[in-house]
């Protein structure tokens, strides 16, 4: 029902952009997995190719983060951040560090709605250090830190995703080691997860992540994924991940 719905706010005159976000907001990820399928079979095209030709700008970029799996858009956003067009120069601005904690306040708490695309540029588009200084002058303008912010800001996946890019740049070594834990703990996506992250950082920082694992969680990664996985996926991941 929902796949019709869409299909045809997408073809209406001008574009009903007001069902399909609402189809899409008051819908579980899940769910949107599952209409994303239905779409593609009655209609005969990926949903997110229709929505990328229909729609542009923010919104664009937000229904297209919908329809992605949060391992998906985390992956994705996490990318932008750390590959995109975020300058990789350690030298701060303090000038606009400054003007970007400002914007962050104005684009959230100060306003009533939230300005998601002013969050989404700043956060993937400025590099760890510049960031860290951002969220310590983001105690000038307001009472809560950047993170607890978006908290009470954003809903659903984008607060998810914005959140883990925040948790990153201040502490990129924790927060993968986060991940690893969380991945442990859960299932479904965890072998991608575990994948996803021994084999990028294998050759950048793992070193930093297996330290920060046993010092916030008390028992080693290697032990970790020798107790939670087995045969040739254990082999490869315990070779990866190293003693």
């Amino acid at each position: 029902m929902d796949a019709g719905v869409l299909d045809k706010a997408i073809k209406a005159k001008g574009v009903d952009e007001l069902t399909i976000i609402e189809t899409l907001v008051r819908r579980s990820n899940a769910q949107r997995q599952q209409i994303k399928a239905a779409y593609q079979q009655t209609v005969g095209k990926p949903l997110d190719v229709a929505l990328k030709a229909a729609l542009k700008g923010e919104l664009e970029e937000v229904v297209l983060g919908l329809l992605m799996t949060p391992a998906q858009y985390d992956s994705f956003l996490l990318h932008g951040a750390m590959k995109a067009t975020r300058s990789e120069d350690k030298v701060v601005q303090e000038e606009l560090a400054d003007k970007d904690a400002r914007a962050l306040y104005e684009a959230g708490e100060k306003r009533k709605g939230t300005d998601c695309g002013v969050f989404i540029d700043i956060l993937t588009s400025r590099n760890a250090c510049h960031l860290r200084r951002v969220f310590q002058l983001y105690s000038k303008y307001s009472k809560v830190d950047v993170a607890k912010a978006i908290d009470l800001e954003l809903k659903g996946d984008i607060e998810t995703c914005l959140i883990a890019v925040v948790k990153c740049a201040g502490n990129k070594s924790a927060f993968f080691a986060d991940k690893l834990n969380l991945a442990m703990k859960g299932s479904g996506y965890k072998g991608k997860i575990l994948t996803r992250i021994l084999v990028r950082r294998s050759e950048i920082d793992l070193a930093k992540i297996k330290q920060e694992y046993q010092n916030k969680f008390g028992k080693s990664l290697y032990q970790d994924i020798q107790d939670d996985t087995k045969g040739d996926y254990e082999t490869i991941l315990l070779a990866l991940c190293g003693q």
